[in-house]
C-alpha cells in the first residue's frame, strides 16, 4: 500500500500529496487546508482490500 496519495484542490487546482494512515480505516474523511492557497477541503481517503488507494478532496464550503 502507498502511505500518500494526492488530490486536486477545489479551489486553486492544485495537486496535494496527503499521507495515507491505514490504522485510522479503509474510509477516512477530513478537514484541511490547502498548502498553496490556504482554502478548507475536505479530503477523502479509501483504501480498497488490496490495498489500493483513492483519494479526492471537495471544497469545505461546497458541504455546507
Amino acid at each position: 500500500m502507498n502511505d500518500e496519495a494526492s488530490y486536486i484542490c477545489n479551489h486553486c487546482g492544485e495537486e496535494i500529496i496527503v499521507p495515507v494512515d491505514p490504522s485510522a480505516g479503509s474510509r477516512q474523511e477530513y478537514v484541511e487546508d490547502c498548502p498553496v492557497c490556504c482554502n478548507s477541503n475536505v479530503i477523502h481517503v479509501e483504501i480498497d482490500e488490496d490495498g489500493d488507494v483513492s483519494s479526492w478532496g471537495e471544497g469545505e464550503q461546497d458541504l455546507y
